[in-house]
């Protein structure tokens, strides 16, 4: 059993597919802890505004068999890979941080993941599990955001759809 933090992005039906993501994470692994959705501008390509949100699961797979389960989920919900690296998707689903693992690989998988420096993965994984060490720096989140370049990126929080989160529409929460 680990304890995994998650990154979740959408750009295209933003709201639905995070709401989705939410609800496939709790039914797969009970209790989550799920921060609030916020809208955030594409970064690295000219696209849509992405939603972005975090959380914190308890798992009982290890890192590649949960990068694996939730590659499939993306899959299951139009994750298109056949473009280029950075582009519109339906759904991104990143671990950021798994106990206090530091790895690279097998393929895509890097822990702690890199884009832990960007507001939209910081921001929300600081709000619910601001005691969490990165261990690569030796600091936990809550101090890496107020110490991040940036803290003032636009980030609005947005409401989910309740009826496919289980009832939690907005800010951190156990769902």
């Amino acid at each position: 059993m680990g304890r995994a933090c998650l990154s979740l992005g959408s750009n295209v039906e933003p709201e639905r597919h995070i709401a989705i993501a939410f609800a496939a994470l709790r039914a797969r692994f009970g209790d989550i802890l799920a921060s609030a959705a916020y809208r955030t501008p594409a970064v690295g390509f000219d696209g849509a505004d992405f939603v972005n949100a975090a959380a914190v699961i308890d798992s009982d797979l290890d890192p590649q068999a949960l990068n694996d389960w939730l590659h499939a989920l993306e899959d299951a919900h139009g994750r298109d890979r056949s473009g280029p690296r950075y582009g519109d998707r339906t759904l991104d689903i990143d671990i950021v941080l798994f106990d206090d693992l530091v790895c690279s690989g097998p393929g895509n998988l890097r822990l702690p993941r890199g884009e832990l420096r960007h507001a939209f993965v910081l921001r929300p994984l600081a709000e619910i599990a601001p005691d969490i060490v990165e261990p690569a720096s030796g600091r936990t989140l809550a101090e890496l955001w107020a110490r991040s370049g940036e803290r003032d990126v636009a980030m609005r929080e947005v409401t989910l759809p309740a009826a496919e989160t289980g009832g939690h529409t907005s800010g951190a929460a156990a769902v």
